[in-house]
């Protein structure tokens, strides 16, 4: 058909779409019509077509080995949250998920007991403990999981945003035993600001949002025949928990980081004086 309207285009893409997969063919379908729709809803200016052409060009741009700028959007969007809640509708009394973020990156193998925090923030940073156990639905260890862990700084860098960092600061993968524990040795995990200097900030900036994500630490937990989870914990008091700029918190994530100040638990954990000591235990949901 060459008579292309504003009344008959929509049916007529839809016509042409004729894959041989049907995921493909319902993700294009239904990808068509709620665009078209959105199209004619706001009615769009040719001039407001080009900038948000110029947007996405420069959204791709941004994103290199370090930085994922479309994830961000998707973030900042509430659009990650939302694919996690529809990808984990049943728990089954396991820890609950939350987003990956965009600052996920390679580990080094680390033993337990020991410390992520290699750089100045060995000095500057609240010294703590993570630990707990890995445990599955009925509250069984887990043994062989492995434990990738990720946090920012006390000044609220990842360290692929910092060039002062050491590589793979404040990042370690720990695997479990027998018995399912784990603990490692860290600093309090401090609130930040998503990176504003590219597409995702101008977002936030037009929606008169701040970019604040509230204190948190990030774990990343397999292990052979349950569920990967990928979740945070948050540090229980933060200004920030009730509007993170990516939707993330969740009420069962969030604990206190209490002060531990006996000696004698200080020299066993290997710390020089008081520490946060933060214990959780993580189960999760069979395959």
């Amino acid at each position: 058909m060459r008579n292309l309207t504003e009344e008959n285009l929509t049916d007529i893409v839809l016509e042409r779409i004729k894959s041989d997969d049907k995921r493909s063919q319902e993700v294009l379908t239904k990808l068509i019509k709620h665009l078209h729709a959105f199209i004619k809803d706001l009615e769009p200016t040719e001039e407001e077509w080009f900038k948000a052409i110029d947007f996405l060009t420069r959204t791709g741009k941004k994103c290199d080995d370090k930085r994922q700028e479309f994830i961000l959007l998707s973030d900042v969007l509430g659009v990650s949250m939302l694919v996690d809640a529809i990808n984990h509708r049943t728990q089954q009394e396991a820890t609950e998920t939350t987003v990956t973020g965009p600052f996920h990156a390679p580990a080094m193998e680390m033993k337990m007991g020991d410390n992520i925090a290699r750089g100045k923030e060995l000095e500057t940073g609240e010294p703590a403990l993570f630990r707990g156990k890995i445990l599955d639905p009925s509250g069984n260890p887990i043994k062989n999981a492995k434990i990738d862990v990720w946090q920012s700084n006390d000044d609220g860098f990842y360290d692929i945003q910092d060039s002062s960092q050491p590589e793979m600061n404040l990042r370690g993968i720990f695997t479990t035993d027998e018995t399912g524990e784990f603990w490692f040795k860290s600093i309090k995990p401090s609130p930040y600001p998503v990176p504003t200097d590219g597409p995702v900030g101008e977002v936030l900036r037009a929606a008169g949002r701040h970019p604040m994500r509230p204190a948190h630490i990030h774990f990343w937990i397999e292990a052979e025949g349950f569920q990967t989870l990928i979740t945070h914990i948050f540090v229980e008091g933060d200004e920030y928990l009730d509007s993170d700029a990516v939707f993330g918190v969740k009420e069962s994530l969030i604990l206190d980081f209490p002060l531990n100040e006996n000696k004698e638990d200080a020299k066993k954990w290997g710390f020089k004086s008081t520490f946060c000591d933060v214990e959780y235990d993580f189960k999760l949901a069979k395959k």
